[in-house]
């Protein structure tokens, strides 16, 4: 074969060597050329094409490279026997995949889990990405340590303790893809032999995961201060589940004295432990922070979560376990085999972000971007104030509607959407339902504009105030 007629594109932005790799390459995967057929000479098709010849030449070695094409010593390039190479070809057809059900879309929606990603630092994460990717380490693609990369251990131990108040060293600190994850892990380093209790209501998904992991569950009602202790004492758990910065989705912030009581409650007897969910406790408005339940504890009773979906992006997929030094040997015995689900260069960029100081930026603005949310939300409501009661403001994405009037929950987020809002009912949050004094609405404002926040409020007023027919 001594010319190759190839229809070469100068503008269209694909290289002239892959245009001429790509063409060579289907009609061997086609048929179109045989196998022990001869390719032109470099030097013959790049005359033929026009090119130069090392535009040819690099088209060539990529052939030889992937092994569609062989060289022959002083005779030139064959085609090689290609049965045993791998072709991954486009197919026909696309699946398209089905939803379960077509969600409504509504014009506001005040989600209280929302996350607002057009502040992410796309440019820090992306200069991040190439900074870690700019050499050639294999090492970084290599298996790491299960417990997560040391660099990110430290660099997360560093932030708890300044932030949060939190007492470990980086070898108590196991990263992983989401709190999910870190829960079933806990869950061969514990067994599932305890009895857990978990505030009511509550975020149902963990309470649904633990039971689904074979644990004993139960319910503890709290009051305004966080769980009651003493029912906790009653329910015969062994394992408190609590979220004493920003009970969620009560939005109660756990006073010390019944901190302190939740610790002597543990402290009684040698397999009791606490859970602290520590969940959105970056966003406070009000005050000063808040530490956490960990950094009071002085027997190795607490084993702290946190992650990085609710003050970074949910599709980081990146958390951590912070277990008392008692556990981690038998984190090492049961679990230590099991490899990190969080990819090491993940784990760098995110540990570069850190320390910095992106992470501190970041948390400072969308603190900033949040609270004038959080503020233009309570400045608004001040026209439902006769007929709601408002709590779990000043700190977290999201504060609570209590109705006044005889209206109920059903009615309340019926007649929002209505008006094409989406509220959210407290009762869904409950595992054992309670008969409840006043209909409750969950309002979410994290992901939405302070402009949409006034104009959805004025929907909701004359949603819920409009007279009845």
């Amino acid at each position: 074969m001594n010319e190759l007629t190839i229809s070469l594109q100068q503008k269209s932005g694909k290289p002239l060597y892959e245009q001429i790799y790509s063409y060579i390459k289907e009609d061997i995967q086609n048929g179109r050329m045989k196998s022990s057929e001869k390719l032109p000479s470099t030097r013959s098709l790049c005359k033929y094409l026009e090119v130069s010849r090392s535009t040819v030449e690099l088209a060539y070695e990529q052939l030889l490279s992937e092994g569609y094409v062989k060289a022959v010593p002083y005779k030139g390039y064959y085609v090689t026997d290609i049965k045993g190479l791998y072709q991954i070809k486009n197919s026909s057809r696309e699946y398209q995949e089905k939803e379960q059900s077509q969600k409504r879309q509504y014009l506001y929606d005040f989600t209280p889990n929302g996350v607002d990603l057009r502040g992410f630092p796309y440019n820090a994460w992306r200069k991040l990405s190439k900074e870690c990717l700019a050499d050639d380490k294999a090492e970084m693609f290599r298996l790491g340590n299960p417990q997560g990369e040391l660099g990110l251990r430290n660099a997360i131990c560093n932030y708890l303790h300044q932030a949060r108040g939190v007492n470990c060293s980086p070898d108590q600190i196991i990263v992983g893809a989401g709190n999910d994850y870190l829960y079933m892990v806990l869950t061969t380093v514990m067994g599932n032999h305890h009895k857990i209790a978990f505030e009511n209501p509550t975020y149902k998904r963990d309470y649904q995961l633990f039971y689904n992991l074979s644990y004993e569950t139960c319910t503890v009602d709290i009051d305004e201060q966080g769980m009651d202790v003493s029912k906790l004492e009653q329910s015969n758990a062994d394992i408190a589940f609590v979220m004493p910065s920003h009970q969620y989705p009560l939005g109660i912030v756990m006073p010390v004295k019944r901190r302190l009581e939740l610790l002597q409650w543990a402290e009684k007897k040698a397999d009791r432990y606490i859970i602290e969910d520590d969940y959105d406790s970056e966003f406070r408005y009000k005050g000063k922070p808040i530490p956490a339940l960990q950094g009071y504890d002085n027997h190795e009773k607490v084993i702290y979560v946190g992650t990085f979906s609710k003050s970074i992006a949910p599709a980081i997929r990146v958390s951590y376990i912070v277990l008392p030094r008692i556990l981690l040997q038998q984190y090492w015995e049961k679990s230590g085999f099991l490899n990190s689900t969080v990819s090491k260069v993940d784990q760098l960029i995110l540990q570069k972000f850190i320390e910095e100081g992106y992470y501190e930026r970041h948390l400072n603005k969308t603190r900033a971007l949040y609270k004038g949310r959080h503020d233009r939300l309570l400045a608004s409501l001040k026209c439902l104030r006769t007929q709601f009661d408002i709590s779990g403001e000043n700190a977290g994405v999201h504060l609570l509607l209590h109705c006044k009037n005889k209206m109920s929950e059903t009615e309340l987020i019926q007649r929002a959407a209505d008006k094409d809002v989406k509220v959210y009912g407290l009762s869904e949050y409950y595992v054992k339902q309670q008969m409840q004094k006043q209909a409750t609405i969950l309002l979410g404002y994290a992901n939405m504009q302070e402009k949409s926040i006034v104009e959805a409020v004025r929907l909701l007023k004359e949603a819920w105030t409009e007279k009845d027919a």
